[in-house]
């Protein structure tokens, strides 16, 4: 997509608006694909919850894509864009026994995580096939919060308590098909990843009817020029050598299966919004846009980065701006980042908006969540119309209380 393509985008379906590139959705699902071209079982499961629209979901079944989902509702998503449930994995955490047993009941592979759970799900459903998440109890990537392989993290079943759940397994009698681990985002270090993987194999020892071994995501992308990346053509070359090599020990060809989210759909994101005011204070420029953290948190959330360029002056001269929303809170964007000169009513385009971006949007301030457009073979398809006033109280109750 060119400037030009994202001001028609902009001037088409309004502001704020969030644009995906189909193609680069293409290329990362492929470049990730290739990195493990010499794997002679691999599945690539998208984890819905970085994007969840239903044709983004559509897009990652036609390309061969599995679904990696976290609730129920993220499975009848998934099932609604038309993938087989066969393709699809449920990795909940925290939920009830009911919500893991009606999903279960759609025919989607089981994932759990906890042993509580697991006793009970194998007492009362000893023949359906379950997966289990293991915390390897390994710190990977750079931001705590979006690190779950730790030893303090709520999420997999500790590697230490591998003696209990063998002992769950075979008081139960269940079906254990497949064994996960999931380290978190932004992993660099190839290293951190292959020691993960070999406490995993270990693992996959003590279970000897395994399908597939999940290897979870977390692979970092670039926020901005000249950032440092995971290099998937190495750890591609790494892992399908030790992998291969375990499968032959074990005895049977297995599944390698990954869940990508980030990975798959962030650098294909751009986020669009309109300059409503330039505020210039005793020692600060602020940019006010026609958008807020109701529509792109992270920022506020957790410190990420995105890249903001003035897409309507791109050749203009820089100059320092604070970039901040029109919520009632603190909703800044970006603090004194050099951008093209700025005027009010231009167009600024947020990169790296299509991972944890619209997915994590809200109504604070009673304001509309925006419309949602795929950019597809050159052309800009609505995939989400903007939000209207009826869409914001169709589920309220006004109760006369005179």
């Amino acid at each position: 997509m060119t400037n030009q393509d994202l001001l028609a985008i902009a001037d088409e379906f309004g502001t704020p608006v969030y644009v995906y590139d189909a193609e680069k959705i293409r290329f990362q699902y492929n470049r990730l694909k290739n990195a493990f071209s010499n794997v002679d079982d691999l599945q690539i499961n998208y984890a819905v919850k970085a994007l969840s629209n239903l044709s983004i979901l559509k897009l990652i079944n036609s390309l061969g894509g599995g679904l990696d989902t976290v609730s129920i509702q993220e499975v009848r998503l998934s099932l609604k864009a038309g993938a087989d449930a066969s393709s699809i994995i449920y990795t909940p955490n925290g939920v009830s026994l009911e919500e893991i047993e009606q999903v279960a009941q759609m025919g989607v592979q089981i994932n759990i995580d906890n042993l509580s759970i697991l006793e009970q799900f194998g007492t009362k459903h000893p023949k359906v096939p379950v997966c289990i998440r293991i915390n390897p109890h390994v710190m990977a990537g750079g931001n705590s919060n979006i690190s779950v392989g730790h030893i303090d993290s709520k999420f997999g079943i500790s590697i230490h308590q591998m003696p209990h759940l063998l002992r769950i397994v075979e008081n139960t009698g269940m079906n254990i098909n497949g064994i996960h681990m999931h380290t978190g985002s932004d992993i660099l270090d190839i290293g951190v990843f292959i020691y993960a993987s070999e406490i995993l194999f270990e693992a996959a020892k003590n279970f000897k009817d395994l399908d597939f071994i999940d290897f979870g995501s977390g692979f970092k992308v670039p926020y901005k020029p000249g950032d440092i990346e995971t290099d998937i053509e190495e750890l591609g070359e790494k892992l399908t050598q030790r992998f291969e090599t375990f499968c032959k020990e074990y005895g049977k060809q297995l599944r390698l299966v990954f869940e990508p989210g980030k990975f798959l759909v962030s650098e294909s994101g751009k986020f669009l919004a309109r300059v409503n005011v330039i505020k210039q204070t005793t020692s600060t420029i602020f940019t006010g846009i026609d958008t807020g953290f109701n529509h792109l948190i992270r920022p506020m959330f957790y410190g990420s980065h995105h890249e903001i360029h003035n897409i309507s002056n791109p050749e203009g001269k820089e100059r320092f701006y604070t970039v901040v929303g029109y919520i009632c809170e603190t909703d800044t964007f970006a603090n004194n980042r050099r951008i093209s000169e700025i005027k009010e009513e231009d167009i600024l385009a947020f990169s790296n908006a299509g991972a944890y971006c619209y997915s994590m949007a809200s109504n604070f301030n009673s304001r509309y969540r925006p419309a949602e457009v795929l950019w597809n073979d050159g052309k800009a398809h609505l995939i989400r119309k903007r939000e209207t006033f009826d869409d914001l109280i169709q589920h309220q109750i006004m109760v006369d209380i005179s």
